[in-house]
């Protein structure tokens, strides 16, 4: 039973052996793909979503270099080392993919997902060069949760611009690169994808909400109310799983091996 006022959230699932988890967190990663695709997330190579691999956790899946975010399925996902080499799948790694998430994966133990994609309103927020403000209560999930890192220094294909990136993030769970997109990381494959979508939804009502004229910001104090609120890692976990069952059920095909 839940005391009044607690969300009946249920509690993320448990797994018997690492085969089933690594299963279960390339079938979200997938998944999470293919949301991306229907939300208009994806732009030619542009983009990408890693998870850690639970057996061997100083590798991470990723989609595959060229394949649009529409097409993926768990037969296409790839696993690379830190190194940045291919260890399991047949097609290419995107070298931004390994340089930004690589950095991350390394520098953040506790991150078990990331997500970086070029999406319109994300990048409209990052060429302002400016953080989410809280302008609704969804926006505060990233209330002093959040950085902004200002350097740009073209396509992310050298190591140090991904260290450059992950420290600029530190332990936050979203950061706006400037002039170029979103990050944000997870606890699971399902917070990390989330919170992607929420970030990039909270930046589509501030833009409108700051062109249309001066928003009605909450204060420190509600803020933190609100972060404590919409930021829980479990609601966004299981605000993930709605948008998984959707998915599944209209492209099914996302689950083939």
């Amino acid at each position: 039973m839940t005391s009044p006022g607690t969300l009946a959230v249920p509690p993320a699932p448990q797994f018997e052996s690492v085969e089933e988890e690594r299963r279960h967190r390339k079938q979200r990663l997938a998944g999470a793909l293919r949301v991306f695709g229907r939300l208009g997330y994806d732009e030619g190579v542009a983009g990408h979503i890693t998870v850690r691999d639970p057996g061997e956790p100083d590798t991470f899946w990723v989609n595959p270099f060229g394949v649009s975010f529409g097409r993926i399925s768990v037969r296409d996902l790839v696993r690379v080392d830190s190194k940045g080499d291919v260890v399991e799948g047949t097609r290419a790694v995107n070298r931004g993919a390994f340089v930004i998430h690589g950095a991350i994966h390394e520098r953040r133990p506790d991150v078990v997902a990331a997500a970086h994609a070029h999406s319109i309103h994300g990048r409209a927020l990052a060429a302002l060069g400016t953080p989410l403000r809280p302008v609704v209560q969804e926006a505060c999930a990233f209330y002093d949760d959040q950085s902004v890192y200002t350097d740009y220094n073209g396509l992310a294909l050298e190591e140090e611009e991904g260290h450059r990136m992950a420290e600029a993030l530190g332990g936050n769970r979203a950061v706006v690169l400037q002039n170029h997109g979103v990050i944000t990381v997870g606890q699971s494959i399902e917070e990390a994808a989330y919170w992607f979508v929420s970030f990039d939804r909270a930046a589509q009502v501030q833009l409108l909400a700051e062109a249309a004229g001066t928003p009605a910001y909450l204060d420190d104090e509600q803020a933190r109310i609100a972060h404590r609120q919409f930021g829980s890692p479990r609601l966004a976990r299981f605000s993930f799983e709605i948008l998984w069952d959707d998915i599944v059920h209209a492209q099914p095909d996302l689950l083939d091996e």
